[in-house]
């Protein structure tokens, strides 16, 4: 929560406590906060005591949930279906949790979207880590030594992060081409100046314009098809994930080894188990001269912009279930319903308590 967003809940009757050095890694000071109306405490204890509610970015741990008053509400990136010790001690607590990863995809959610606003960071990061990296310039440059080409970045994955990553690389002069398994992708990709990898395959299309999991066969055949696109390529960047499932192997070991010495390749899935198979979560592994970088956490090395952004989600999504200052959710708004994990210790997602019941494998 950035300080300017503390302020807002505080003159909406909100009392807003912070624990002490929360901001400083984002360069927010704890004078920044009083300044703003809210209590900055010093433990834990101190913060949870009589809270209502809680605002995080990460899902708390169970032990954190056992130290919070019961019936308090969550708000963060739950993630429930890798957080079920969570969502249990929510349910023993009579919590009520939203999950802003669940937000339905409806034009009047998108001040709320974290998901969209974060992966616009990765983005960004995606991009910048590459070119570090890269031993050669990202923009054609004309000299009297001779003119260097642009280097030529393959971008796997045109949602928010992708695209994000296109519109940098092309900042950056970068020859830019990339592919998406929804066919949708194709004009936003071509409207920011990149060109559009066809592979001629089915369009993996999933609800709420999202990509849906796709089967072995069809990646099987993907790999085989995109291989030749990622041998002539001097960057790489993979940004393929489906919510709150294990990301694809788009990128194998044999194709990053058709690759030329000192390419490179950033995999911002790497925090769900990478689109590369050579790809470490947050290490440089150099294979066969190819440099594979597992970026974790990108939103975090941007956090002043990062927090920024998170914070106006968050904001929005309180005021959406606040009024004069209490907590009123409507369920029988889209928004509030879709979001809700637990409410009032149940659990309302079905395919959490699916698996919490053990009717499905995580």
């Amino acid at each position: 929560m950035i300080p300017d967003v503390a302020g807002r809940l505080t003159g909406a009757g909100v009392a807003v406590a912070v624990q002490a050095g929360a901001g400083a890694e984002a360069h927010f000071t704890d004078a920044a906060y009083r300044d703003k109306g809210a209590t900055v405490v010093g433990s834990v204890a101190e913060l949870m005591a009589g809270a209502a509610a809680m605002a995080r970015v990460q899902a708390p741990t169970p032990e954190e949930v056992e130290a919070a008053p019961e019936g308090i509400t969550v708000v963060s990136f739950l993630a429930p279906a890798t957080q079920l010790d969570t969502v249990k001690a929510l349910v023993q607590k009579k919590a009520t949790a939203f999950s802003l990863d669940l937000l339905p995809r409806i034009s009047r959610a998108q001040s709320m979207d974290a998901l969209s606003s974060q992966s616009t960071v990765s983005g960004y990061r995606a991009a910048l880590a590459a070119a570090e990296r890269l031993p050669k310039f990202f923009p054609m440059f004309m000299t009297a030594a001779g003119t260097v080409p642009p280097a030529k970045v393959l971008v796997l994955g045109a949602g928010v992060a992708g695209l994000q990553t296109i519109a940098t690389a092309r900042r950056l002069g970068a020859q830019v081409r990339a592919y998406d398994v929804r066919a949708a992708a194709k004009e936003e990709v071509q409207s920011l100046g990149a060109n559009f990898v066809e592979l001629g395959l089915e369009s993996q299309e999933g609800s709420g314009g999202y990509a849906r999991e796709q089967s072995e066969d069809f990646l099987a055949k993907q790999r085989e098809l995109i291989g030749n696109e990622v041998a002539a390529s001097d960057v790489v960047i993979t940004t393929a994930a489906v919510p709150g499932r294990q990301a694809p192997i788009l990128v194998t070991t044999a194709m990053v080894e058709r690759m030329a010495e000192g390419t490179v390749l950033v995999d911002l899935a790497a925090d769900s188990g990478g689109n590369c198979e050579l790809t470490e979560a947050g290490r440089d592994i150099v294979h066969a001269g190819v440099t594979v970088t597992g970026l974790t956490n990108p939103p975090s090395s941007m956090p002043t912009h990062a927090s920024f952004l998170y914070s106006r989600n968050v904001l929005n999504f309180l005021t959406l279930i606040l009024t004069d200052g209490e907590l009123t959710p409507d369920f029988d708004d889209e928004i509030v319903a879709g979001s809700c994990v637990v409410r009032a210790g149940e659990i309302v997602h079905g395919p959490t308590r699916d698996l919490v019941e053990g009717k499905v494998k995580p």
